[in-house]
């Protein structure tokens, strides 16, 4: 990996990571595309770069984390299930999930399909006003949807979107629980990867680290807002169509 890859790479992370069209399988895309080695490094690349989109959310949502307890009472509820199965599952996860072609080909298609008929679901049955107004039950449901991120290809914000979506929040009330739920669920997922990996990582990669946080950071900042701005006056099939024509489009060039 080049510097040139580590700032695509970042781009691609800081572009996807909040849209529910699954970062992870745009990341192994565009690895491919560049022909960068799927190897050890470039797996935890994946995951740590995630953290400079994390502080993204920070920045925008720092005033409601701050002050908003409620929020975050169903935010941890939330990452329970997904903490649990992360955890019990890393190995697995890193070994033979994450780089298999096939796997985000058929997530992203079915992940496609359930975002669009969530969306229509949604026109008729989301009626909670705010997240705070989210039972913590349903909160809990919300971080079992959000569990099947450990697939590569699901889409951990779609994932949790779609179920918010179900569990009643409308659109853009969904799509900012994903986004604050991911605080927790990123960072343990980078800094528990970064404990078993980060001591073997020379200088050079952790220069490639430090490009690619920063590039995510940036880039997920002016995404986040633009989207939310977007969920304004629209819903999430335009995504749910996309996922499906780039499952169809991988599957074809890679399979």
């Amino acid at each position: 990996m080049t510097l040139r890859d580590a700032f695509l790479l970042g781009i691609v992370e800081g572009l996807t990571e909040f849209l529910p069209v699954s970062s992870t399988g745009h990341l192994i895309l565009t690895a491919h595309i560049l022909g960068v080695q799927h190897d050890e490094f470039t797996k935890s690349f994946e995951i740590a770069i995630q953290t400079g989109a994390i502080l993204a959310i920070l920045v925008v949502f720092w005033e409601r984390l701050l002050k908003d307890l409620e929020t975050w009472k169903r935010i941890l509820v939330a990452f329970v299930p997904t903490g649990i199965v992360g955890f019990a599952l890393y190995k697995v996860i890193k070994g033979h999930l994450i780089g298999n072609d096939l796997v985000v080909v058929v997530s992203l298609f079915l992940g496609g399909i359930a975002l669009i008929l969530a969306d229509r679901y949604c026109e008729r049955f989301c009626h909670l006003k705010d997240i705070d107004d989210l039972p913590v039950s349903r909160a809990f449901i919300i971080g079992i949807f959000q569990s099947l991120a450990v697939i590569p290809g699901v889409s951990r914000s779609g994932a949790t979107i779609v179920g918010g979506m179900i569990m009643g929040l409308p659109r853009k009330r969904a799509a900012e629980f994903s986004f604050l739920v991911a605080v927790p669920t990123m960072l343990a997922a980078t800094g528990y990867d970064l404990l078993q990996t980060g001591g073997d990582l020379d200088r050079s990669q952790w220069e490639l680290l430090s490009v690619g946080f920063i590039t995510a950071f940036f880039t997920a900042l002016i995404t986040v807002r633009t989207f939310l701005r977007f969920l304004n006056s629209h819903g999430f099939t335009l995504f749910g169509v996309y996922r499906i024509v780039v499952a169809l489009v991988y599957g074809l060039l890679f399979l």
